[in-house]
């Protein structure tokens, strides 16, 4: 008897990093029982797949149909491939993709739009943000339905990407704002903890010490965070003893004032993402 939480079958066309993270967390997860088929260009690139329980990696330098073969045979479909490469792609396979499959996009900047005017209404189409996290679990998806998508096929989706971290039900327009945050998000946090790691440099300690202490408090205090539930305020709290050292510390970061910094970070990405939108 199925497994009630098992998922169709899923093709990944152009399983580059993200791609191939998707692949490796259903194959951990267990629910991929009806399989998984991912395609590259390359044998090179295919072979780092092969193996995984579950999943079938074709090389399409081999196999040429191999992206229209894994569009007909399934269920739920990932366009994994550059954004200025998925219009050609969506024509490629939108004559064998049945009705009722669900194509979702994990192209940066591609519409719904652009997928539903190629594939047709017979196809749930739906946009995904996951971050890099992914490759380890630990992701953040934002996840948002078009025209044609309904609550079940959203909910297929989403036990799709909880096999690599947690998901975020947005609207389209949403999703560039989340980019900003969790898509951009793990390279703000690996700069704080470069400059971290000069900080303890320019203290005495050599460089692997700094790194060993950098990285580790970072880490360390997001497992705290995680394991503790406490809102972040209250944490930071705890760690700065009035008229203490880290309350000077933190006097000086609030006088950079990080939070207009951390606005207009994020408000230049936004920008940026809404430009390579529109083709710029």
């Amino acid at each position: 008897m199925p497994e009630t939480n098992a998922l169709p079958p899923i093709a990944i066309l152009g399983a580059g990093s993200m791609g191939g993270a998707i692949a490796r967390g259903l194959s951990r997860s267990g629910l991929a029982k009806s399989g998984v088929t991912t395609t590259n260009r390359s044998a090179v690139k295919a072979a780092e797949l092969d193996g995984l329980d579950a999943v079938t990696s074709v090389a399409l330098e081999r196999s040429p149909s191999g992206n229209t073969d894994a569009a007909a045979a399934a269920d739920v479909v990932l366009v994994g491939v550059k954004p200025a490469m998925v219009p050609d792609l969506l024509r490629e396979i939108a004559p064998v993709v049945r009705p009722g499959t669900i194509v979702v996009s994990l192209a940066a900047g591609v519409t719904i739009a652009t997928f539903e005017q190629i594939l047709g209404d017979g196809v749930a189409v739906l946009r995904s943000m996951p971050n890099t996290p992914a490759l380890v679990g630990r992701g953040v998806t934002g996840l948002a339905a078009g025209s044609h998508a309904g609550a079940a096929d959203t909910d297929v989706v989403k036990r799709l990407f909880e096999t690599v971290g947690t998901v975020v039900d947005v609207s389209e327009a949403q999703i560039d704002p989340l980019s900003t945050i969790s898509g951009s998000g793990p390279a703000y946090f690996f700069l704080l903890v470069e400059e971290f790691t000069k900080a303890a440099i320019g203290k005495g300690f050599d460089e692997a010490e700094a790194r060993l202490m950098a990285e580790q408090t970072f880490i360390g205090a997001a497992a705290l965070l995680e394991a503790s539930g406490d809102d972040p305020a209250e944490l930071r709290r705890r760690v700065t003893s009035p008229k203490g050292t880290t309350e000077r510390a933190i006097a000086v970061l609030q006088e950079a004032r990080l939070d207009e910094v951390f606005a207009a970070a994020t408000d230049a990405a936004l920008a940026r993402a809404r430009e390579l939108a529109e083709g710029a």
